[in-house]
């Protein structure tokens, strides 16, 4: 490949990480929030050395024997320029559907379970809920309304839908979906941000593994997607 090529490659692929890390919260879409310190100095140093090749190249004369990168080669374009112009949205529902959702935590006493405060509705995240559903053995969370947000992802199989989580651990290709069945509402569209308010829909026994991670809706409505969407958390405010 020429060096004038090598050199808009390595420019591009900066300007598209700082674009990503530094000039917006795209990263997020692809990588933890701890990564961005790390993306930022991997823009400047591809910035850096396609800044070093480009001077290069204009300083030297063409090596005899260069030849013209091979069709495939432009290809490597693509992924810096999708950054700098059309990015990726975060996954969501068709990933979602396709996940298994992340068991509990085994073995887990009632003495590592907070008291609930007096809050109603009580916000939780979807995680919480389920470690209340099925290993709380003081039932604390029963016939209390509680508040969760996700996004709508439809029913792999049985009645409702289901109100999701995607959690990284890394970056998008590590999620895992945190997901509580949904009752009494219609399902909005896949990928819509809701919050629900309800209580538990009682089947199976609580505070057991038999207990089933869902809930009767009493009201729902929309939010926007948080700038963080892969963390199971409660919104600010």
């Amino acid at each position: 490949m020429k060096r004038p090529v090598q050199a808009a490659l390595l420019l591009l692929s900066g300007l598209g990480l700082l674009q990503a890390a530094l000039f917006s919260d795209l990263y997020l879409r692809y990588v933890k929030a701890g990564m961005k310190p790390l993306l930022i100095a991997s823009g400047i140093i591809l910035l850096g050395l396609g800044a070093a090749q480009a001077w290069t190249a204009f300083r030297k004369a063409p090596h005899e024997g260069e030849h013209p990168p091979p069709r495939v080669a432009w290809l490597l374009f693509l992924p810096a320029l999708s950054l700098l112009l059309w990015a990726p949205p975060s996954l969501g529902a068709y990933t979602a559907a396709r996940e298994t959702p992340r068991a509990t935590a085994a073995d887990v006493s009632d003495a590592d379970f907070d008291p609930l405060p007096a809050t109603s509705p009580l916000p939780l995240t979807l995680g919480d809920f389920t470690h209340r559903v099925q290993e709380d053995h003081t039932r604390a969370i029963e016939k209390r309304t509680v508040l969760m947000t996700g996004f709508a992802t439809p029913a792999a199989k049985g009645d409702g839908w289901d109100l999701t989580r995607l959690i990284i651990n890394c970056c998008a290709a590590d999620a895992q979906s945190v997901k509580v069945r949904m009752y009494g509402h219609p399902a909005p569209k896949p990928n819509t941000w809701v919050t629900v308010t309800g209580t538990w829909h009682p089947h199976g026994t609580l505070g057991t593994a038999s207990a089933e991670v869902a809930l009767d809706v009493r009201t729902l409505k929309k939010v926007p997607r948080p700038t963080n969407s892969y963390m199971d958390a409660l919104l600010p405010g």
